[in-house]
């Protein structure tokens, strides 16, 4: 068993490597705006779909407006990186897109622009769901990394684990609710409708699964810093070899036995 997922004896007691309340909830907050992208985010995953169903509203020409929709999520990126900001958000915007326009252009039926979207969020709804019901819910092996406390939270943490399984849930369940209406619009409504309920249904959702995130984890212990815990075992054991070194012995106690 590996420092990182050892478990500790008192859970009640707050973790290594933990700040105070106050502290912790900006971290989520921070965490919660780095991992979803932020208003910026929002608005790259929405404006590529909009003019789509903006343009095909008013001239049912297909080929417009994917390739409006395309050209959007391009400068998009090309924004991202004239800024040199993180242009993660921005590029699976565009491989979305493209993935839409492709499947549109070679069905030639509109609503096939949606199909792809619809059904990554099937998958992830179902992968929310599923990792959560394993044990090792998504939305921790997504926010562990940015926490800086990696798995640490599945043996160590036990009431962080219990957190993310709530919003692992929550993310699952309200992606299975955006899924159960838009699949039925997809086979029997027109585009223009399916393309607008599609828009609508962008940022609310979303906003209320980051916002239950939130809730869950504010009110969580907070997140173990398996970095600076490392860290400090690097620079306490070269202070033990330090101090070996001034008195004049083994620096590293084994170390001839072993080359013998």
């Amino acid at each position: 068993m590996t420092s990182l997922d050892k478990p500790t004896e008192d859970t009640d007691q707050t973790p290594p490597g933990a700040s105070g309340e106050g502290d912790a909830r900006a971290v989520t907050e921070a965490a919660l705006f780095e991992a979803f992208g932020g208003v910026r985010g929002m608005v790259e995953t929405v404006v590529p779909g909009l003019l789509f169903v903006a343009i095909f509203t008013v001239n049912k020409d297909l080929h417009l407006s994917a390739i409006a929709a395309l050209a959007v999520s391009l400068v998009l990126v090309v924004v991202r990186l004239a800024m040199k900001d993180t242009v993660k958000h921005a590029f699976s915007g565009v491989f979305g897109v493209v993935f839409g326009v492709v499947f549109a252009m070679f069905t030639g039926n509109a609503k096939d622009f949606y199909l792809p979207g619809m059904l990554y969020t099937l998958g992830l709804a179902l992968a929310y769901i599923v990792t959560t019901l394993a044990g090792v819910p998504l939305i921790g092996l997504i926010l562990g990394p940015v926490f800086k406390e990696n798995l640490s939270w599945r043996t160590r943490n036990p009431g962080r684990k219990k957190a993310y399984a709530k919003a692992s849930w929550a993310w699952g369940l309200i992606l299975l609710a955006k899924c159960a209406i838009l699949f039925p619009l997809y086979w029997w409504s027109d585009t223009t409708r399916l393309g607008w309920v599609l828009v609508a249904l962008k940022i609310p959702p979303f906003l209320l699964a980051v916002w239950l995130t939130w809730v869950f984890l504010a009110k969580a212990p907070a997140p173990i810093d398996v970095f600076a815990e490392m860290e400090a075992e690097e620079r306490a054991e070269k202070e033990r070899e330090a101090a070996l070194a001034a008195e004049g012995g083994d620096p590293a106690p084994g170390r001839h036995r072993r080359q013998a």
